[in-house]
């Protein structure tokens, strides 16, 4: 199938890609993002503080690619979660909640225990949205 629209997107108020990819894409009415990192866009560099700090800084790197996009977030309709232990997981979902809850939506969700993520990070978020 050939596309009909595509759109690169691309923001420093989120954080630079650290590697051969793209913060998102627009095709053909449907947003995809990259995962987002717990990194300040303005340091480069890994928030300080725990699993809360952590999601916090992620949830403002979505919203600003969102806003990029020209996108809100009852517009996501899907995320997928990677946290480094099940354990952060209420933690995780109480700042995470607080980001959708004003838009009374709560997208489809995946939440998935890994290894590793990039940085050391203990969270990583990605998104896909609709127009």
């Amino acid at each position: 199938m050939l596309m009909k629209t595509l759109k690169k997107i691309n923001t420093d108020q989120a954080p630079a890609a650290i590697g051969p990819y793209s913060q998102g894409f627009i095709a053909n009415g449907t947003f995809y993002a990259s995962g987002q990192i717990p990194i300040d866009p303005a340091t480069g560099e890994l928030v300080a503080g725990g699993i809360a700090e952590q999601t916090e800084q992620v949830m403002k790197n979505v919203d600003a690619i969102l806003k990029e996009a020209g996108m809100t977030p009852d517009r996501v309709v899907k995320t997928t979660c990677y946290l480094t232990s099940m354990e952060h997981f209420a933690a995780f979902n109480e700042v995470y909640a607080a980001y959708f809850e004003p838009h009374h939506h709560f997208p489809a969700r995946s939440c998935i225990a890994v290894k590793e993520l990039p940085k050391s990070a203990l969270v990583e978020v990605e998104i896909l949205g609709v127009f």
